[in-house]
């Protein structure tokens, strides 16, 4: 089975396919200034991209990890999180908070999916 690397640099790839399977690095925002919910959709943009630079979609999401500053943080991305997975099917995820992220980055995420 052969591995693909989407936009390979010095210390990471971007995204992994490994026969039917995408892994995508964890994501961030790139405007800071967003509050956690504005700052979730940013990220969630990017991970539609790059799904679908690798052939695929969310609505094959396999798993995700979701890392917060604060725990506190949690309900106001999950409105997010709900409203951009829609009616599709939920995959495995872990939410943790309490994370040292980049200066004034609240979240990042972190997914697989099935092509």
């Amino acid at each position: 089975m052969s591995i693909e690397h989407l936009d390979s640099g010095e210390i990471l790839s971007q995204a992994v396919t490994h026969g039917d399977t995408v892994y995508l690095c964890g994501l961030t925002p790139t405007d800071r200034s967003l509050d956690v919910a504005g700052q979730t959709e940013e990220v969630l943009v990017k991970i539609d991209d790059r799904l679908a630079k690798c052939g695929t979609d969310k609505s094959q999401l396999l798993s995700a990890t979701i890392y917060l500053t604060d725990i506190g943080l949690k309900p106001a991305m999950n409105e997010v999180w709900k409203a951009w997975l829609g009616d599709l099917n939920r995959p495995t995820r872990a939410c943790i908070g309490g994370v040292q992220l980049e200066p004034d980055v609240l979240v990042e995420i972190v997914v697989s999916a099935a092509k």
